[in-house]
């Protein structure tokens, strides 16, 4: 046997076969098939290294047949060093026998399976007919979270925002040939607000703020908060998830790193799988404002790695390497060190 691996080249030629836009709507439809089966994943809270210039996590989640877990990092600094904010990889093996099926980037699909779970939560929680969004943080994620939103939901008008003017200039540029998507360039935060139906911060800055605050609300907004990811980071004002019923992913893990950190631990939320599900309301009027309080969960990134790796084998992408070593009798690991002959004799021809 041997594993999958598929490089950040591998995954930029299956996105160009398959397309983004149907990947991200496949993503979408295995994360809500995935988010129905919650009760048979075993889950735990990533663990996380802080330091003062990021974080860096271990993300493990299991069903009965496959195992995942994501490595990624959040160092809010590193554009400045000339890397991305985020950086991730992953691996998902069989439960059975713990051999690794698949080996795999993360960056590039860490930014796809966020937008498509931002829509899958918006597509549960936000007023239908819903049209008009704003789009707060214009880094990395910005476009797969414009282009989902477009593409599923059906938003035709996007008004962006970012401290930092090149971000916006990028998302500009990167996004001005899609059709029937119109782009706004906001002066501010509640500039780009003023109107919404959806509002989604994606900002990077590893600091407690309040991007969003109440003054800022709207009856019947609908709020994807996912820049708020780690201990000491939040986007919305305390005051923005009083005035609204808040949903999440994994309770215990939101209630260290989401935006409602800064709440007492009483404070109600509402777990999106068993919206999904159809065991809890999800918007209750129409002029309720919504959040979905997003830090990102496991499961996401096994929803992504199971696509990837259907995907990767049926269009041929990526090369099969050998992670474990592929010996004639697996019991006899030293003789892969031997210069007799014997390291050649110890393995397997693997066709």
């Amino acid at each position: 046997m041997t594993t999958r691996f598929v490089d950040v080249p591998a995954l930029a030629a299956l996105l160009q076969k398959v397309g983004v836009a149907r990947f991200l709507a496949e993503l979408t439809e295995a994360l809500r098939a995935d988010f129905l089966r919650w009760p048979e994943f075993e889950k735990s809270a990533r663990t996380a290294s802080h330091s003062a210039q990021g974080v860096i996590e271990l993300m493990p989640v299991a069903d009965a047949n496959r195992y995942a877990f994501k490595y990624v990092n959040g160092h809010p600094g590193n554009p400045e060093q000339g890397l991305p904010t985020v950086m991730a990889f992953g691996v998902l093996a069989e439960v059975s026998t713990g051999y690794p099926l698949l080996l795999s980037e993360l960056t590039l699909t860490t930014a796809l399976r966020t937008a498509a779970t931002s829509v899958l939560a918006a597509q549960a929680l936000a007023r239908p007919g819903s049209r008009c969004m704003a789009l707060i943080g214009n880094g990395a994620q910005s476009e797969f979270q414009a282009l989902a939103f477009h593409t599923l939901m059906g938003i035709t008008e996007i008004a962006v925002f970012d401290v930092d003017a090149a971000a916006t200039d990028k998302l500009l540029r990167n996004l001005a040939h899609l059709p029937g998507l119109g782009l706004r360039r906001a002066a501010s935060v509640a500039d780009a607000v003023c109107g919404a139906d959806i509002v989604t911060t994606v900002t990077a800055d590893k600091t407690r703020a309040a991007i969003i605050t109440s003054e800022m609300l709207a009856s019947g907004m609908h709020i994807n908060g996912v820049g708020g990811d780690c201990p000491g980071k939040t986007e919305l004002h305390p005051d923005v998830l009083r005035a609204a019923r808040v949903f999440v992913e994994y309770e215990p893990q939101t209630r260290v790193e989401g935006d409602i950190q800064q709440l007492p631990a009483e404070f109600p939320v509402v777990p999106l799988w068993r919206v999904l599900a159809g065991f809890e309301p999800g918007r209750q009027a129409a002029e309720q404002v919504t959040v979905f309080d997003s830090v990102g969960f496991a499961l996401e990134d096994y929803s992504a790695l199971c696509l990837v790796h259907r995907l990767a084998t049926q269009h041929g992408v990526g090369r099969m390497v050998d992670l474990v070593p592929p010996q004639a009798n697996p019991k006899d690991l030293f003789a892969l060190t031997r210069s007799d002959g014997a390291a050649s004799a110890a393995l397997r021809l693997v066709a």
